[in-house]
């Protein structure tokens, strides 16, 4: 599984391309807010500067802001035109349905990726949030679908009434649908569910909310899945299974929250996981790895280290 750095700030962006893993950068019109504010080059310097830290044969998604068919396909190819000639890296991101208050142009999306690509110019469908959505950007012919882990993390958690901040933090892990099979003995019928007493004090700690309020009614049980959809890595494991003939097509799993996530996604097959600076920088940590290294530091006799 490839790494992404999810962000458009520039310090950022340097530090992780140093360490020599980040393939990729993807960016959003809010991440480009928060970046810019940090620079005081012009939005046009800014955006050149992203894509020279990034490098040739190190793509990077800039998002349209148009909503509409036409003023997205101009979109993407005026950035493609005045960007790409830098590093050969831009890929232009279209919302799967970028203005869903409008019935007529919530297929805009769509079409606009259809044309898109004809220009030969690579579209990274995003705000995926299920499985058909994917399938109907990869038959558009997206390049990159994003599949929005973490959002669908939180939707999940707020249907069972849980509050972000209260009964959970957003980088908290949220099970997949087998971790969720083995909490949860549901009948066959799903209008009951009960847990051993351990496993009942386990949920409790983990999620800091009671179990009445999951299993109080029968209409509850809805709430566990988004129309069978347990979990954001349930989400990503689900899309590119449904891609799998879908050659040329790369599933990066987006809106990471934790390094738990990054694993699971890649035991899920995606292909590529955009990951922000902060989560990318926990994976380092380890209680034992510092332990170790601390130790092995104490031990080097003089002897040793003359040798280098």
């Amino acid at each position: 599984m490839e790494i992404y750095i999810d962000t458009a700030d520039l310090k950022e962006i340097k530090k992780a391309k140093s360490w020599g893993i980040v393939s990729g950068i993807t960016t959003n019109p809010s991440l480009i807010k928060k970046g810019y504010k940090s620079t005081s080059s012009s939005m046009g310097k800014y955006i050149k500067e992203i894509l020279e830290i990034a490098g040739i044969n190190c793509p990077v998604s800039l998002e349209v802001t148009a909503t509409s068919e036409f003023g997205m396909i101009e979109q993407a190819k005026d950035f493609h035109d005045v960007y790409n000639k830098i590093a050969k890296n831009v890929v232009i991101k279209i919302p799967i349905n970028p203005d869903p208050d409008n019935r007529v142009a919530k297929y805009d999306g769509l079409n606009a990726i259809d044309k898109i690509q004809s220009y030969e110019i690579p579209v990274n469908a995003t705000l995926i949030m299920t499985p058909e959505q994917a399938l109907l950007a990869a038959e558009a012919g997206a390049k990159y679908v994003s599949p929005f882990a973490g959002r669908i993390d939180d939707f999940l958690r707020e249907r069972l009434g849980m509050d972000a901040g209260r009964n959970f933090m957003k980088s908290d892990y949220w099970p997949a649908d087998g971790d969720l099979k083995k909490l949860f003995k549901i009948s066959e019928d799903a209008t009951k569910l009960t847990l051993e007493s351990d496993e009942k004090k386990n949920l409790n700690q983990r999620f800091h909310i009671g179990i009445e309020n999951i299993v109080k009614d029968s209409p509850h049980k809805y709430r566990f899945h988004d129309n069978g959809i347990y979990s954001g890595v349930d989400l990503v494991a689900k899309t590119v299974d449904i891609l799998k003939d879908y050659k040329d097509v790369k599933v990066i799993a987006a809106s990471i929250r934790n390094p738990r996530q990054v694993r699971e996604v890649a035991l899920a097959g995606a292909h590529i996981a955009t990951i922000p600076f902060k989560v990318l920088d926990d994976i380092f940590y380890h209680k034992k790895t510092c332990e170790g290294a601390k130790k092995f530091k104490e031990d080097v006799v003089p002897e040793y280290e003359a040798l280098f």
